[in-house]
């Protein structure tokens, strides 16, 4: 009864399109589910993904669920996450894309997820990391831990969401650093972002991990952007 009256005085709203939801819909409605664009990368191995960092790192596997356009619903929902709380939407997207995910991650099954960190300034002004629902979801659905210490952000930069491509790729190699063990040699990580872009953050990271004597990387995210 109370939860009634809450959804009558407070009702919920798609993170899409600001609809209001229906009793049976959570996040996003209906029709915004069936418009979301989805990549379809986990059905090929050399998707646009994976070329994105071919012949700059050498990752096991790379794909994104859904297409970043401009002023489209996926910027909406990755705007709604990043900025506005609503880390519910890194869940659905977690489970959604963890059980696409399960038959091609049970030939090659990485050892470890691991988030691209914010710096702890960045995590204190923002509050969460808008890829650890994402990330737990994920772990839920393909039964895969998920690590928060490994991968470290060393130094606190600006927005990315501000800057143009070429400010983006400026000085970023430097960014992050590994605290590691004997214990992490030869695994294979799983590392997870929100969205790709020019691919350099993704590319820092892995450089990073890629310390680790024997490390084998994949990469998924939440997005691509598509022009």
């Amino acid at each position: 009864m109370l939860k009634h009256l809450i959804n009558l005085f407070f009702p919920k709203i798609c993170a899409g399109c600001t609809a209001i939801l229906l009793t049976n819909e959570l996040v996003i409605c209906t029709p915004c589910r069936h418009n979301l664009p989805l990549t379809n990368h986990h059905l090929a191995i050399e998707n646009e993904a994976y070329k994105k960092f071919y012949g700059r790192i050498p990752v096991e596997h790379a794909s994104a669920f859904l297409y970043f356009h401009k002023k489209g619903i996926v910027q909406e929902l990755i705007h709604n996450l990043k900025y506005k709380g609503h880390e519910e939407i890194g869940t659905l997207l977690g489970h959604w894309y963890g059980d696409e995910l399960k038959q091609l991650m049970h030939t090659s099954k990485p050892d470890q997820i691991i988030p691209v960190p914010l710096h702890r300034k960045k995590y204190k002004e923002r509050g969460y990391n808008q890829v650890t629902t994402f990330g737990l979801a994920l772990s839920e659905e393909l039964d895969i831990a998920y690590s928060t210490d490994l991968l470290v952000r060393t130094v606190y930069s600006k927005t990315q969401s501000k800057k143009n491509l070429l400010g983006r790729s400026e000085g970023i190699e430097n960014l992050f650093d590994v605290v590691y063990t004997e214990k992490d040699h030869g695994k294979h990580f799983l590392l997870i972002d929100d969205v790709i872009t020019t691919g350099s953050t993704l590319e820092a990271c892995s450089r990073a991990l890629l310390k680790i004597p024997g490390a084998k990387i994949s990469i998924v995210c939440m997005a691509m952007a598509q022009s």
